[in-house]
């Protein structure tokens, strides 16, 4: 940045030395050039000597002498001087009318390129709004991409029917085997509550006749007990007599 701005310093600088003067003088003298029809720096303004030239012929004609000649000469002059004075005009003039051309053209120019930037806009928001519905267009694309992929890496669907298939039989043979298992399971259920039934009454049934032969035990010893005390008894009674 620093070796850039020396050069363009530089530049100015040599450009400002190819001239006389600066440009706040430039202006002044533009200007006055402007309102004198001066050319150039030097000589004396247009305006300035076809004033003189008038003078010089208002001066002769208001002289009482018999000076038709020099008057001539003067006034032949003054026209030249007009003349010479003119031809600046219409150069001016015709610029002018250039300028307003050249500013006609530029209207219509600059019209026609606010109408293209305008179109420029509106072209763009188009491609914006195209854009964006391009990104969601290959967004969908990039999803029913990745679908497809996971589809075929799917088996096909012969082989898929198959093992449905093949499923549901196994299904249903494991079905038959569990209501085969539940009832089964039910049976035995049944065989076990009564066998548990059969046990229980057994089990009475046993208590029962635990109870009868000690019964029946009792009874039998305490027969054999009045037995033996009758037995007893008789025999004392033998021996006392």
């Amino acid at each position: 940045m620093s070796i850039r701005g020396r050069r363009v310093s530089g530049r100015a600088e040599t450009v400002a030395s190819n001239y006389a003067f600066g440009p706040l003088e430039d202006d002044v003298i533009i200007k006055q050039r402007l309102l004198t029809r001066t050319t150039t720096t030097r000589g004396e303004p247009p305006l300035k000597k076809l004033q003189k030239k008038f003078t010089s012929f208002a001066v002769e004609t208001n002289k009482e002498e018999d000076n038709y000649s020099d008057c001539a000469k003067l006034a032949k002059a003054f026209l030249q001087e007009m003349s010479t004075f003119e031809i600046p005009l219409l150069k001016s003039r015709a610029v002018i009318d250039a300028n307003v051309r050249e500013k006609e053209n530029f209207d219509e120019l600059k019209d026609e390129i606010d109408k293209q930037i305008l179109q420029a806009q509106v072209d763009i928001r188009d491609l914006k709004k195209q854009l964006e519905e391009s990104k969601i267009e290959r967004q969908h694309k990039e999803e029913c991409e990745a679908i497809r992929r996971l589809v075929a890496m799917q088996p096909p669907r012969s082989e898929t029917h198959k093992s449905i298939t093949k499923l549901e039989k196994e299904i249903a043979t494991l079905e038959a085997d569990n209501t085969a298992s539940s009832r089964l399971l039910e049976l035995r259920k049944k065989q076990f509550a009564l066998l548990l039934h059969v046990v229980d009454e057994l089990q009475n049934t046993i208590e029962e006749d635990q109870k009868n032969l000690i019964e029946e035990m009792r009874v039998a010893a305490e027969e054999l007990k009045s037995g033996m005390e009758d037995a007893s008894g008789g025999l004392e009674a033998m021996v006392v007599d």
